[in-house]
């Protein structure tokens, strides 16, 4: 299962919807993610990838980490994994 593959059916998990149904440019708030749902995701990341995300919840527009869209967050994910290697 690719890094993509992994990290979609995390944020499909947290959105309970079916990985087919997340796609690229979905942002979490068409997924219908909320704040906490968001720190979850993350944290199963972080463990799934042995990663630590620079995100701040407290204040997400001050964290190294955009989460704009799937994409832009699995682009970051695959980032943290290529420098921690």
């Amino acid at each position: 299962m690719s890094i993509e593959d992994k990290v979609i059916a995390i944020i499909a998990e947290q959105a309970v919807l079916e990985p087919s149904d997340v796609s690229l440019d979905s942002t979490l708030d068409d997924l219908g993610i909320d704040s906490l749902g968001l720190v979850e995701s993350i944290f199963a990341i972080e463990e799934e990838f042995d990663i630590s995300v620079p995100f701040n919840a407290n204040d997400p527009s001050e964290s190294d980490f955009n989460i704009e869209d799937v994409a832009t967050i699995i682009a970051g994910i695959e980032k943290l994994i290529a420098e921690k290697g």
